[in-house]
Parts: structure tokens; C-alpha cells; sequence
């Protein structure tokens, strides 16, 4: 019956992915998706493994989505050009595709978070942070600040966390880019590390 309707991993994985944008990522399972082709849930195993593998491979799908908008944002940028730019991604993406951007947000094991297209992502923000010339560790720094203002606020959002004051969101949302620009420029120096301990002699002990 799956070959009737010409059922592949992929058509499955967008088809779902398509569903968590419309209903919500945590709706999402084998039994939905065998309901939306006609189809019973046991035809769908021959192409996911349940419903936590087809959520597995939507997550899988969306990193890879972003990143490829992130690589073409990026094309010919540099320095706040680019910081704006893949900033955009993230956000546009979460306003276009909420669901599959929860699913980019999902745990991933040791294993497919290395396959996946997650080191694109970190790679892209270093790549853009080198514009600012930070050393490490502060660049590992700058990479975290900058995944935890992109997705914090993407995720509000969503949430409709701004949509009852002024201003617009999209205004905060350019003058939040500006200061990371500037705080990204100002890098504080990293603080000098601590005294060793002086040794304990055998008249202290």
C-alpha cells in the first residue's frame, strides 16, 4: 500500500515537516502522518522507525535548511553585514517555519548531532566572529551569546511575548543586532587568572 502512494523517508520526513509547521512539532507522529496519506501506521515503518526517529530526521532536516540559508546569507559579507545577515536567518526561518524550528531545537544523540548539519552552524558563527578578532576562549564565548540571543528570541516570539507593546519587535530586533555589533567590537578582556596557591610549608603544617 506505501508504494501505491509512492511513500519514501523523504517525502515523509517533509511531509511531517510541513505538519509540524502547520499544527505544532509535538503533534507530530507516525499515526499523524498515516492518517494524512490514507494509509495504516504499520505501512510507515518500513521507511521510520516510529515516531521518534521521524522527529529525529525533521530536526536533521531543519538544521540543514538554516544552515543553507545561513551559507548563502553570508555570501560576500562580513563584519555587522554578516552578523545581520545570519541573525535574519534564524529569525525569518522561525517566522516562516515555526515548526521546524522547534524540531532544530531537539536533542540530539552524540551521534546524529555530529552528522548533522550543526557544526555548519557553529562553523558559520566563527567565521563571522572572526571579523571581530577575538581570541579564544572569547570567540567560544561570543559563539554562545550570540545562539542564546538569535533562538531566545525567535523562541519569545513565537510565543507572542512582543506583540502587546510598542515597539514592533522588528524594531528591537534591528537595535538588539546594533548593540551586539558594538558590545562584539568592545570585547571586555578576559580577566587575569587567579594566584596559585602558595605551597604549605612544614612550619605552617
Amino acid at each position: 500500500m506505501a508504494a501505491r502512494v509512492g511513500l519514501t523517508v523523504e517525502r515523509l520526513v517533509r511531509t511531517g515537516a510541513d505538519l509540524a509547521d502547520e499544527l505544532g512539532f509535538d503533534r507530530v507522529t507516525v499515526a499523524l502522518l498515516a492518517r494524512h496519506f490514507g494509509v495504516r501506521p504499520a505501512s510507515l515503518y518500513a521507511h521510520v522507525k516510529g515516531s521518534d526517529d521521524l522527529r529525529t530526521r525533521i530536526a536533521l532536516l531543519a538544521l540543514e535548511e538554516m544552515a543553507d540559508l545561513g551559507a548563502a546569507a553570508l555570501a560576500g559579507r562580513a563584519g555587522k553585514d554578516a552578523l545581520a545577515a545570519f541573525a535574519e536567518v534564524y529569525r525569518g526561518y522561525a517566522e516562516r517555519h515555526p515548526g521546524r524550528y522547534a524540531a532544530a531545537q531537539l536533542p540530539l544523540s552524540p551521534e546524529d548531532a555530529a552528522a548533522s548539519a550543526g557544526p555548519r552552524h557553529a562553523a558559520m558563527t566563527r567565521a563571522i566572529l572572526r571579523g571581530y578578532d577575538l581570541p579564544e576562549p572569547d570567540r567560544t564565548h561570543a559563539v554562545r551569546l550570540l545562539g542564546s540571543v538569535f533562538h531566545g528570541y525567535a523562541d519569545l516570539e513565537l510565543k507572542g511575548a512582543f506583540r502587546h507593546s510598542a515597539p514592533d519587535s522588528r524594531e528591537s530586533w534591528a537595535r538588539i543586532v546594533d548593540a551586539l555589533d558594538v558590545l562584539l567590537r568592545a570585547w571586555p578582556p578576559s580577566p587575569a587568572p587567579a594566584p596559585a596557591p602558595a605551597p604549605i610549608t612544614k612550619e605552617q603544617s
